[in-house]
């Protein structure tokens, strides 16, 4: 995470609590809904849309209200987005059917990590540099089942006032791309609520997922799909990389008002 976390939040408030309690039952029941026909569904040898349902009504649940700008290629697609918040999953996930690429100590976290790879979350190492061969052929896997891949090549989030460099190792997938393969920048804006909902700075998960799921207010967010452009036109993934970058910090200076973003 970043450690640019505000000095402080939004009030809980009174029926803070309550709203929890009730947010939390809400996924419980929408989870055990979706379970069923997910499983059938694999039992029969199609492909499950039931996760990205799940993950949509996690951020409906959450109060989270979603406005879609540009044009999303659906398949064949490799997206490549900024990083507020663990809200950006169920976003994300929710509207795209992507599969997303987390870093492997979550699939060892109760719950949460047996619901990433339901959706066929894809597990890295960060530490681990002689599993980067193994890692690059699981995504291409991926890839080539047509599976749409999210990552977040900041590696951390931010409070969506910024945008930090972007790590090019995870792009080695691209060098060379699979056939057809596209890459698609995505752009997460949260018209300014940021600071108050990204998780930053020392916070614990538990923490965020308090705050978040005891929030009164709706939480904005625009999803903004960026011109797509085709991996074979750069020479490598520092250039992949840079190139998403570019458009991501367009949109992200455009969406302050113009203010300088490096």
């Amino acid at each position: 995470m970043s450690t640019n976390a505000p000095e402080s939040y939004p009030p809980i408030g009174f029926f803070g609590p309550l709203r929890f309690l009730f947010r939390f039952l809400a996924m419980l029941g929408l989870l055990l809904l979706c379970l069923p026909p997910h499983y059938l569904t694999k039992l029969f040898g199609y492909v499950s849309h039931w996760p990205s349902r799940f993950l949509f009504g996690i951020a409906w649940i959450c109060n989270v209200r979603i406005a879609i700008e540009g044009v999303r290629l659906k398949e064949d697609v490799f997206y490549v987005s900024n990083h507020l918040s663990w809200l950006d999953i169920p976003i994300v996930g929710g509207v795209t059917r992507a599969a997303f690429v987390a870093q492997d100590g979550i699939a060892k976290w109760p719950v949460i990590g047996w619901l990433a790879s339901i959706n066929n979350t894809v597990f890295v190492s960060r530490t681990n540099k002689l599993s980067v061969a193994g890692q690059v052929e699981t995504l291409r896997e991926a890839l080539h089942d047509h599976q749409p891949v999210t990552i977040f090549p900041e590696g951390t989030t931010t409070d969506g006032t910024n945008l930090l460099p972007f790590k090019p190792p995870l792009f080695a997938v691209l060098s060379p791309p699979p056939r057809g393969i596209r890459i698609q920048p995505l752009f997460l804006d949260f018209y300014g609520l940021g600071p108050e909902t990204a998780w930053v700075g020392d916070e614990s998960a538990p923490h965020n997922a308090w705050r978040i799921m005891c929030r009164r207010d709706v939480i904005p967010v625009r999803l903004v799909f960026l011109k797509p452009f085709d991996p074979m036109q750069c020479n490598d993934r520092k250039e992949i990389a840079a190139t998403a970058r570019e458009q991501i910090r367009q949109a992200l200076s455009a969406s302050l008002g113009g203010k300088p973003v490096l």
